[in-house]
């Protein structure tokens, strides 16, 4: 039975709160992959071992990432925070996600309608009705969601988490603060080697 929730879309949440909503729902042993616009804004929210913000990245690649990660460990929760521009570029990813099997995995769309990172230029979908719930449910989804209010997401959240997955979660959001691409962050692979050691200190437990 699909989740669809069609909330207004008269409005954009400010990503800046949904980020926080969603790191402050997290658990402890949950994995949580950023990339592009989000994983700039992300470190200012979460600091976590499980954290891995994955940039300078593939535009598209963090999904498949995720299905990996999914798969490779099951007794977690995974949860990819996605652009609309990156999914745009694969959006082929919507039924590996779905073909692999995996339950374990969420998939939250941030979608501001444009390709952020690379200075603002509007994506093919910026202008038109592209129904991403609605490819979502058609790709096999058990559990699809759409918001663009703050209190309706906050409401819902947990239940929609708590739902077999995978999980897909579109989220209208409005821009992310410009100057958050200033910050420094340390090398990918310092970054990556610091996420495998976290994942295997916890497969020791």
């Amino acid at each position: 039975m699909s989740d669809m929730d069609h909330a207004s879309i008269q409005g954009k949440m400010p990503v800046e709160s949904v980020l926080l909503h969603l790191a402050q729902l997290r658990g402890d042993e949950q994995i949580v992959i950023s990339n592009q616009s989000s994983a700039r804004l992300w470190p200012r929210l979460s600091c976590h071992r499980l954290d891995f913000n994955y940039n300078p990245s593939t535009m598209g690649g963090a999904i498949p990432f995720a299905v990996g990660l999914a798969l490779a460990q099951p007794e977690r929760e995974v949860v990819v925070l996605s652009g609309d521009g990156s999914l745009l570029m694969s959006l082929g990813c919507l039924v590996t996600v779905v073909a692999s099997g995996v339950t374990n995995l969420s998939v939250v769309l941030l979608d501001n309608r444009v390709y952020e990172v690379t200075g603002g230029q509007k994506t093919p979908a910026s202008e038109s009705d592209v129904d991403y719930a609605g490819l979502a449910s058609a790709a096999g989804f058990p559990s699809v969601s759409r918001f663009a209010d703050l209190g309706e997401l906050q409401s819902r959240s947990e239940e929609i988490i708590a739902a077999r997955g995978p999980r897909f979660l579109w989220l209208e959001v409005g821009p992310t603060p410009r100057d958050v691409f200033q910050d420094k962050h340390a090398p990918i692979a310092e970054r990556l080697s610091s996420f495998q050691a976290a994942i295997r200190r916890g497969e020791r437990r």
